[in-house]
């Protein structure tokens, strides 16, 4: 890697199914030191899964072989390191088969892999319960430090955290050691920043109004040996990245201030950020603590099968209907033949008085599910069509009820770091085993006082979106929502109202679960974890919406008293 004033690592992936061009894309839209690529989440490594199931062979992310295919060789002809994590369930075998590729390419690769975070070998001697699909542990930075350090040139892994991908690099580029907490700490947050591709450059950002973001470009970290870095994009390329786009990206999928990692805890209420012209943002001050005495392990299993049937409901007496439907549902289907679990959803999108049908119509849904397909299956269908004629007037369906499908269940577990063998595998086919972190420690609790509130004032009902920004995920079964205020009385304001009792009100779905707030006064936010709103994880799909992507827009949406001062502020939505 060549020096720099900074060490250049764009992103050209946040998830397997990401722009396929992003990679030739970033390769011919300015210099780069590294190229990474994120491919991997909780419902990506049950579908991997489910693939080696099929081909033991299989169990990575196909599209990266392909995306290689077309752009290895420019790679290598621009001097460009690439670290993925597309290895999946199988990073040897992906090794082997981009090894075979540069061959009838003709183009001279080193390629090296790490492993060891698959522990579904391992299951019974580590205590981990039966009957997974997958079990990978988090690995973190240091194996792909050690590939690269030996001169591998591809890198690719199968579990790592995100930010690992670009961590890694920092630490084989700058010499970092792992007692460099603050340093790592750094890396971890700009690693996070570009881990989702398009986000940090104004992809689903609330307020996607204000910038070109048709075809927003990949996000890059200028990675300085202090751990502090400059996030941007390659020029001329769409979108735009400011201090909210970064903050957005911070706030997503993460919860209170201790973000933890294998290598290093990264206190995110340390992050300061500032512009640095366009399409620059500073990101330093980050502090680091030793990392927890146990790695992460995700595990996915198959919870049985699911269906869905959806029932549109036009015009008058929707709410006479759906009960209509309910009733005649439960008396169609056969006694002991239902399924273990039914749910059923009205969503009123109906309009009074319409101008076109689907405006006129709402949609009753019901959701099954049950160990057994058949019960989710051919009866459920039936119960359903049967009330064809003898149902609600103008009965129909979205579409034919199917066969069901498996749906699968993640959960995390944590083992003692000791105990998994992070290696790293090198081009020569050495084998480097990676000690785990030599400090653990627990994170010290962090307390933020309130900042002094607005002094009263006249107020206006309105939406909470024409003054702050939200963006929120998934973690398992729980919701992350992230929510930020853009100026500094706007913060004074947001910190006082926006308690766990005003978010409850606000998201009656969250009454009866537990939600944490935790402030961040430098990104001027709150963020909320809310406990079991998504049930077992995304593959479950137990609500509406399974990974709360638009959780943090439906609060946005929601009225409250309003400080005038605040919504006739210039930073305000019109």
């Amino acid at each position: 890697m060549v020096e720099r004033v900074g060490l250049r690592i764009g992103n050209a992936s946040g998830f397997y199914g990401d722009r396929f061009a992003a990679v030739r894309e970033m390769l011919t839209g300015g210099p780069l030191d590294v190229l990474t690529g994120d491919y991997l989440a909780e419902l990506t490594m049950l579908i991997l899964a489910r693939d080696r199931l099929k081909d033991p062979a299989r169990g990575y992310a196909r599209t990266f072989l392909r995306q290689m295919e077309e752009c290895l060789g420019l790679a290598r002809e621009r001097g460009v390191a690439i670290v993925v994590n597309a290895g999946g369930l199988n990073p040897a075998r992906l090794a082997d088969e981009l090894r075979d590729l540069a061959r009838r390419l003709g183009v001279e690769t080193a390629v090296a892999h790490v492993e060891g975070d698959d522990l579904l070998p391992r299951r019974a001697e580590l205590g981990l319960p039966e009957g997974l699909l997958a079990a990978n542990a988090y690995l973190g930075g240091f194996g792909i430090a050690a590939c690269l350090r030996e001169g591998a040139e591809l890198v690719v892994t199968g579990r790592v955290t995100d930010a690992a991908l670009v961590v890694g690099p920092g630490i084989a580029h700058f010499g970092w050691a792992p007692t460099d907490l603050d340093v790592l700490a750094g890396a971890v947050v700009a690693g996070h920043v570009l881990e989702c591709g398009a986000q940090a450059t104004g992809g689903n950002y609330a307020f996607f109004g204000e910038h070109d973001v048709t075809r927003p470009g990949f996000p890059i970290a200028e990675l300085h040996a202090d751990g502090s870095s400059v996030i941007t994009k390659h020029p001329g390329t769409g979108g735009a990245v400011t201090v909210g786009t970064v903050t957005a990206q911070l706030l997503y999928e993460t919860g209170g201030p201790h973000y933890l990692g294998p290598d290093v805890t990264a206190r995110l209420d340390t992050v300061r950020l500032s512009a640095e012209g366009r399409d620059r943002v500073r990101i330093d001050g980050v502090r680091g603590e030793a990392p927890p005495a146990t790695l992460k392990v995700g595990l996915n299993s198959l919870g049985g099968h699911h269906n869905e049937v959806a029932f549109v409901l036009t015009g008058l007496d929707i709410e006479a209907k759906a009960d209509l439907v309910r009733r005649q549902f439960a008396e169609a289907l056969p006694p002991g033949a239902g399924p273990a679990e039914l749910r059923w959803t009205l969503a009123r999108t109906d309009h009074p008085d319409a101008p076109t049908e689907e405006a006129a119509s709402a949609v009753l849904r019901l959701t099954a599910r049950d160990p057994d397909p058949a019960k989710v299956g051919r009866e459920l269908g039936r119960a359903a069509v049967e009330l064809g004629l003898a149902g609600y007037p103008g009965f129909h369906l979205t579409a034919p009820p199917g066969p069901g499908a498996p749906y699968g269940v993640f959960t995390a577990a944590y083992v003692d770091a000791k105990t998994v063998e992070h290696t790293a595998v090198l081009p020569d086919g050495r084998r480097i085993a990676v000690p785990p972190a030599p400090v653990t420690g627990g994170s010290v609790e962090v307390g933020h006082r309130l900042p002094e509130p607005l002094p009263a004032g006249p107020t206006r009902r309105a939406p909470l979106g024409l003054v702050a920004g939200a963006r929120s995920g998934d973690k398992g079964g729980d919701a992350n929502l992230g929510v930020w205020a853009r100026t500094e009385g706007g913060w004074r304001w947001l910190a006082h109202v926006l308690t766990v009792e005003r978010i409850k009100e606000l998201l009656p779905e969250t009454e009866e679960l537990t939600v944490t707030r935790h402030l961040l006064p430098n990104l001027w936010a709150v963020n909320f974890t809310i406990a079991g709103l998504l049930g077992e994880g995304v593959a479950a799909r137990h609500r509406f919406d399974p990974q709360a992507k638009a959780l943090g827009e439906w609060l946005r949406s929601r009225h409250l008293d309003i400080p005038t001062q605040l919504l006739d502020s210039p930073e305000a939505v019109s």
